[in-house]
């Protein structure tokens, strides 16, 4: 299985900064809580200071959305998504320990972390521009399909495992007690993106060491080496399950 944005996604944006993490052996009896108090107290102190539109991080993704005609304070990139619902309530719900420590990451370093069970992903997943055909699963079970152009995550089999990028992850590949692989994308586009993606894969792969036992692999793609391939894939992966 081989994950990689098009060219034309490279070409467009030369400000992306994309790190992958492929991790096997992932279990839902893991408690994450101490690791999630950290960046929530991270993105607390920031939100005193000002709200997360003036935030470098979201302003760039801004700009990004507008690029792609979405206008960005209709659609928000999910860490502005993440970073509006805390200021709201306070904390975030919980789901799966990855799923929170994943968002946990994003409201902290404001920047957008999907983390996709690779059993139901089949074949390839490419970040690309939807040609209309491709079919989305929300999260409440929903069939949607992706206007053209618009850039999704798609696989092999025409799902679209996410909307206008960023914005809003398909119920289809969501990790549920079940999954035991998974594929983390972490994407950037502030000046500081390079640093900053490094320093999450670091902290993730760190976590995933310490509280799962297992050994990620992980890679910042560019556009002269835009590919990340996942060996070995377990389950139903090769299939993509539902």
């Amino acid at each position: 299985m081989r994950f990689r944005h098009a060219p034309h996604v490279w070409s467009t944006f030369p400000e992306l900064t994309c790190g992958v993490l492929h991790a096997a052996g992932i279990t839902p009896g893991v408690d994450v809580t101490a690791r999630l108090a950290r960046y929530a107290d991270t993105a607390r102190a920031r939100l005193a200071a000002g709200a997360e539109g003036g935030f470098p991080e979201i302003q760039a993704w801004r700009r990004a959305f507008a690029r792609m005609g979405s206008p960005p304070t209709r659609y928000r990139c999910a860490a502005e998504s993440l970073l509006r619902r805390f200021r709201r309530d306070g904390a975030l719900p919980r789901l799966h320990p990855l799923v929170d420590l994943g968002n946990a990451l994003s409201l902290g370093y404001a920047v957008p972390v999907a983390v996709l069970d690779l059993a139901r992903i089949a074949g390839d997943l490419s970040v690309r521009p939807a040609t209309g055909e491709e079919t989305y699963l929300t999260l409440g079970g929903d069939e949607e399909h992706p206007e053209p152009g618009e850039l999704i995550f798609a696989d092999a089999a025409g799902r679209a495992h996410s909307r206008r990028w960023t914005h809003r992850q398909s119920g289809a590949s969501a990790v549920r007690a079940e999954t035991t692989e998974v594929l983390v994308v972490v994407e950037a586009m502030h000046d500081d993106g390079p640093a900053v993606v490094h320093r999450m894969l670091a902290e993730l792969a760190a976590a995933l060491a310490e509280e799962w036992g297992v050994r990620p692999r992980t890679a910042v793609l560019t556009a002269g080496a835009p590919d990340f391939v996942v060996s070995g894939r377990t389950g139903a992966a090769a299939t993509g399950g539902r």
